[in-house]
């Protein structure tokens, strides 16, 4: 049975402003349908003596993560924008990932790659790069989530923080609340008798856990409690953790004809553009997550991490706004219809199961 392609289904009604030729694509639209947040209980509870024993449980799985690849299908707005896309991505500890945003065909839509609290992000298609800056801002100017690597890792796996410690625990109207080293917060519910979490606050997030698949959250929504206004549902898929990642995937190497990209210029075509605080919001730890080769059989991506560039440049792309950033802004009767499922990371491509070995 042939593996299903990825790319984007237009539904009735749909236009060309819905087909959507990148990974992380913004239609300029604002939500209509935007999901209730979770209310969260507040006030003091009966404390829980035996809070570290608790944490320890739900924490077990997360904590003995070394290294962790996905595939993360997003959805949600950034400054009144509309973010909707899949990506590829990888960590290993203590400071590395990579993320890759899976265009529908032809080359990623953009690669990054962090190492050692510094990020490297390529846009093969305009050939730009951006170089030496923080992966935390590089993440806020593409999606408006700055956080630093380690950081997203700690929040896609569950623990919420790097390295997390409890402070103090409490029950209070049902919930299990948890306070952990640091200010962040865990709000745990009892699922068939278990406890499992459904929800954190953390800096300037709340942070939700609407699905688990086993150990692992299958679901994970991001909503800022401050300006500017962001509010991102990433689904997960194809997880696996602690297995070995090519070095390589850490790297990426850029053609010569390359053109740098400033981080402003990033900022100023990404959602949060003309917003004060897309300067200002802290990028969180210097933490940088974890590893993987990440590609699809669709990408350009080479066995060792190269990117090789695409065989016909379009005219299209010499314009001054990145090809990943830019979405035409025809309005749609309908809204652009989700993905299908794609292959597993590694059957996607033998060039890169040896990556994974």
């Amino acid at each position: 049975m042939r593996a299903p392609r990825c790319e984007l289904h237009t539904g009735r009604g749909s236009r060309a402003g819905c087909i959507l030729h990148f990974a992380l694509c913004l239609a300029v639209l604002t939500a209509s349908c935007a999901q209730k947040t979770l209310t969260l209980p507040t006030g003091r509870g009966t404390a829980l003596p035996d809070a570290a024993d608790l944490h320890t449980g739900i924490s077990k799985a997360c904590a003995g993560v070394r290294t962790l690849t996905a595939e993360l299908s997003m959805s949600g707005t950034a400054g009144g924008q509309r973010l909707r896309g899949r990506a590829l991505v990888g960590f290993e500890a203590p400071d590395a990932m990579r993320l890759e945003g899976v265009a529908p065909i032809g080359p990623p839509a953009f690669i990054l790659v962090a190492k050692g609290g510094e990020a490297t992000l390529l846009l093969p298609r305009d050939e730009r790069v951006l170089r030496d800056e923080k992966p935390g801002a590089i993440l806020g100017a593409l999606t408006g989530v700055m956080l630093a690597p380690a950081d997203l890792e700690a929040i896609l796996t569950g623990c919420v923080v790097p390295s997390p410690k409890v402070a103090s625990g409490s029950e209070l109207g049902g919930w299990v609340i948890l306070e952990l080293e640091g200010g962040a917060t865990l709000y745990l519910r009892r699922d068939r008798g278990t406890l499992q979490l459904r929800a954190a606050r953390r800096d300037n997030w709340q942070i939700e856990y609407p699905q688990w698949q086993g150990s692992f959250p299958g679901a994970v929504r991001l909503v800022s409690t401050g300006e500017p206004r962001v509010d991102i549902t990433a689904q997960l898929a194809q997880l696996e953790t602690n297995i070995d990642i090519d070095a390589a995937a850490f790297t990426v190497d850029v053609p010569n004809d390359t053109a740098p990209i400033t981080l402003e210029e990033l900022r100023q075509a990404g959602p949060l553009r003309g917003s004060s605080a897309s300067t200002s919001r802290r990028e969180g730890a210097d933490g940088d997550g974890r590893r993987t080769r990440l590609a699809r059989g669709q990408t350009d991506t080479g066995r060792r991490g190269r990117v090789v560039a695409p065989e016909r440049r379009q005219t299209a792309h010499a314009q001054s706004t990145p090809f990943l950033l830019r979405a035409t802004v025809s309005p749609c009767v309908d809204p652009c219809p989700p993905y299908p499922p794609c292959p597993s990371l590694l059957s996607a491509s033998p060039r890169l199961r040896g990556s994974f070995q």
